[in-house]
């Protein structure tokens, strides 16, 4: 399974879409009725889709995956009597499988036979998303959640943070101990560290410097800069994130410490809590569907009966 894209809706939807692609280095891929669709370097259709709506939300953050696995995912997410739905992807690439609400509020949608495409050159472009990332009332019950229902695994905690991974990167998703329910952030995987740093020399040319970084993580050791995006959202340039073993034994807050004043493995940048705290309150989870049986009655006897 890999994370593939994120599915916002906002007002102004062509002016965030032009500052994703003429600052941020994200490339084009379609522009349908009123939703912007944008790429990165790899092989997927897009990475960001930007819907013109009145209110900022999520709309879903994707994910594919094999039949075999989505067939799994039905019948845990039945299971663990999550709203679902199956559903028929209208955005760019298609696809079909499940869209699911984890107990927060939380969109996820599990993708089989989308389209990919011919990957692009571009060094400053980004290649994929290596994770989003999502406030939480409770990141302690979720982490727990998305195992059981999902199949994923916790990589690591911290004081901040629940850490979960659905393939052997560290982490293609969190949950931030934050008290409430939304997008925490969205992260772009860059080439190399020089991508990153060209990609603050980039929006530093625009007067925007980072809300955070640069840096290294302590959990997945990957570089980073955070920037608040003018559309809303926190944003992340990163790269490097570690890969793990299917034995990797997840740490504990006390595992991941810092020295006086530091928050991250350099020391080298502060942050601005204050202005991420405010970004991260802006887009909130909204489900525009209804709830279906993900197995027909008929497929549970049958089960039952084998």
């Amino acid at each position: 399974m890999k994370l593939r894209s994120i599915e916002l809706a906002l007002p102004h939807a062509g002016e965030a879409a032009a500052f994703l692609t003429d600052i941020w280095g994200m490339a084009p891929a379609a522009i349908e009725g009123e939703t912007h669709y944008l790429r990165g370097s790899g092989s997927y259709p897009y990475l960001v889709a930007l819907a013109e709506s009145a209110d900022a939300y999520v709309r879903s953050t994707t994910f594919v995956c094999t039949a075999d696995r989505l067939e799994q995912l039905k019948r845990s997410v039945t299971a663990a009597g999550l709203p679902a739905t199956p559903t028929v992807s209208a955005d760019l690439g298609g696809g079909h499988g499940i869209i699911v609400e984890l107990a927060e509020g939380e969109l996820l949608r599990f993708l089989i036979d989308a389209e990919e495409v011919a990957p692009i050159a571009g060094a400053d472009l980004p290649v994929k998303l290596t994770h989003v990332v999502f406030n939480s009332a409770d990141a302690e019950a979720t982490g727990h959640l998305v195992e059981d229902a999902l199949g994923f695994r916790v990589s690591d905690r911290t004081k901040g943070m629940v850490f979960v991974r659905c393939n052997d990167s560290h982490h293609s998703t969190a949950f931030a101990r934050a008290g409430f329910a939304s997008l925490n952030h969205i992260a772009f995987e860059m080439a190399d560290m020089d991508a990153v740093m060209r990609g603050i020399g980039r929006l530093r040319d625009h007067d925007m410097v980072p809300a955070w970084g640069p840096g290294r993580h302590g959990p997945g050791a990957n570089v980073f800069a955070y920037f608040i995006a003018p559309f809303g959202p926190v944003i992340e340039f990163s790269t490097a994130v570690e890969k793990v073993a299917d034995d990797y034994q997840a740490g504990a807050p006390e595992d991941w410490t810092w020295p006086e004043g530091r928050i991250d493995q350099w020391g080298m940048s502060d942050k601005d809590f204050a202005g991420l705290r405010a970004a991260e309150e802006k887009f909130r989870h909204r489900r525009d569907w209804d709830a279906h049986p993900l197995i027909q009655p008929l497929d549970l006897i049958n089960e039952e009966q084998a």
